[in-house]
């Protein structure tokens, strides 16, 4: 079980190493969010897009977070403050803008 995830797993990080790509699932991520409320959920989705990054360690440094407190959000172990998602998010190179409802596809 663990060798099909694994292989589940690097094929989405490697998928998520296109830009396009992160930012699809990235906005795939937060409209289920929208829906459904799963932060732990939406947590996963990021730890991906840091995972296509360079890793979850590489990603700390970057953004100046504590590594062992960004495994535990982004392993849903953890809820995270609004705060503290904005920081991933734009450590993940992308931005949260409002968009008029009727505009969203």
């Amino acid at each position: 079980m663990a060798r099909s995830y694994l292989k589940f797993n690097n094929s989405i990080v490697s998928k998520l190493s296109d830009s396009d790509a992160s930012l699809s699932f990235l906005n795939d991520a937060l409209k289920q969010y929208e829906r459904n409320h799963d932060m732990s959920s939406l947590m996963i989705s990021l730890r991906y897009l840091a995972e296509a990054q360079g890793g979850i360690t590489k990603f700390a440094k970057r953004t100046g977070m504590n590594r062992q407190n960004l495994y535990k959000v982004l392993t849903g172990k953890a809820m995270p403050k609004f705060e503290t998602v904005l920081t991933i998010i734009n450590g993940l190179g992308f931005a949260v803008v409002g968009v008029p409802h009727n505009q969203v596809s």
